[in-house]
């Protein structure tokens, strides 16, 4: 995570520089970006326009990715991006003191005496050098409620890849745009280049046919009905894994994930048997929890794993609920014969996770916990990580999703609603329609 004095001198670079593409003396509170969930993937994508002259470009979102990184080999054509020349600003900024020579035409994704990253496909796990360069962002401003003009960014930061990146990612997509706890993720370059809070929110939808929501900035985060989500917020610490956790990284470098403390879960508020020295970091940065965008379930270390889902065919045959064949990925299905339904999903034991006190859990409701697989079937959304994970449990997508969560990075701390279905809204409700 960046300082607080590396953040203010990131934010110095950027009030210094012109704002010229955008209006003078507009400067939004807050940004606003769609998400899409791919039904294909179950990646969850936006977009945003870029360069000059401005073309909309589709990303994967990567809540804990380092930076935005686009394909720069086929058909990046812009008139205004700039390399980050070595040993420059921008470069330190970056973090980057890797530096070298191309031998191929010039071009955004090859340059001389330019610096470079190493953009992560955090879906496949791969990495590749890229550029660092400069080029135009811009995105609707919000009130909070409706979009509102467009707000720009004339010399935002971001590192090219080659094609071979796009691999294993939905189809169109041209690279992902990385939320991460650096000074050149999203939410951070954002915060610096307008001056606005250094606070972030994500509000995935559960549909593919509709769009969920990422703000930029503080509330409110208002979803028709006129629900202010950002009023009924719990919230709980962010930890730093000292190690990173990226694809390629080089020593001392720390983790741009998100992590929060679970101190132990509960299953029908039945406290589980596991090992809770898995939910703590070791010296190598092993353990703990995040939070993915790029996992599409929960994935539990096998120790966590069997203890969770043990409990919960316990609490669910308590019910009368018939367990059935598994169905992959998933290990634990249900048939539907006997599974009635709630505002909040299916009829089943709530899953916990208890975090820095027992009065603070996150709640795991039916609509959250299970998957419908067929039309007889429902299964535990709850995927088996293994023996020796990296991280003991990774709280994935469908467990995000009609969910908001807010990241406060300067207190670093998360703010999370529970499920949105309780206020009679969804994460698909976000008035994008409106210039009002």
């Amino acid at each position: 995570m960046a300082s607080s004095f590396q953040f203010l001198l990131f934010s110095l670079l950027f009030t210094s520089i012109s704002l010229s593409h955008a209006q003078p003396s507009f400067r939004p509170n807050a940004l606003v970006l769609p998400v899409s969930k791919d039904a294909s993937t179950l990646q969850y994508l936006t977009h945003f326009k870029q360069r000059t002259p401005l073309v909309s470009v589709s990303l994967v979102v990567d809540l804990g990715g380092q930076f935005l990184w686009v394909d720069c080999d086929q058909g990046y054509i812009s008139s205004s991006y700039t390399p980050a020349r070595c040993r420059s600003k921008q470069c330190s900024f970056a973090n980057s003191t890797n530096c070298g020579n191309c031998f191929s035409t010039p071009n955004p994704g090859c340059n001389n005496n330019t610096c470079s990253l190493t953009p992560d496909n955090s879906v496949t796990h791969t990495a590749t050098r890229g550029n660092l360069i400069q080029d135009v962002v811009s995105l609707q401003s919000t009130d909070g409620k409706n979009p509102g003009p467009v707000g720009t960014v004339p010399h935002f930061l971001l590192t090219c890849s080659s094609t071979v990146l796009l691999e294993g990612l939905a189809s169109g997509v041209k690279g992902m745009a990385g939320l991460g706890r650096t000074p050149i993720g999203l939410p951070s370059q954002f915060a610096a280049a307008f001056r606005f809070h250094r606070k972030f929110a994500i509000c995935l939808t559960s549909s593919t046919l509709a769009n969920g929501v990422i703000f930029f900035g503080d509330g409110p985060y208002v979803m028709l009905p006129k629900v202010d989500v950002s009023q009924s917020l719990i919230y709980t610490p962010l930890f730093i894994n000292p190690v990173s956790t990226a694809s390629a990284y080089s020593p001392g470098d720390a983790s741009a994930e998100y992590f929060v403390g679970v101190k132990s879960i509960k299953v029908n508020e039945k406290r589980v048997s596991l090992n809770a020295s898995l939910l703590s970091f070791d010296s190598k940065g092993v353990g703990g929890t995040k939070i993915s965008t790029v996992n599409p379930y929960t994935i539990m270390e096998t120790t966590i794993y069997n203890a969770v889902t043990e409990a919960f065919i316990k609490e669910a045959t308590s019910m009368n609920i018939t367990r059935v064949a598994a169905v992959a990925p998933f290990g634990v299905c249900f048939s539907l014969k006997n599974i009635g339904g709630t505002r909040v999903g299916a009829a089943v034991p709530p899953i916990d996770l208890v975090l820095q006190s027992e009065s603070v859990y996150w709640r795991i409701f039916g609509a959250n916990s299970m998957v419908q697989v067929s039309d007889d079937a429902l299964c535990l959304g709850f995927v088996d990580g293994g023996l020796s994970p990296r991280t003991s449990i990774v709280i994935g997508g469908y467990q995000l999703e009609d969910n908001l969560l807010q990241f406060d990075l300067a207190r670093s701390r998360l703010g999370f609603s529970s499920s949105l279905l309780f206020r009679q809204t969804t994460c698909s409700n976000f008035n994008f329609t409106s210039n009002a």
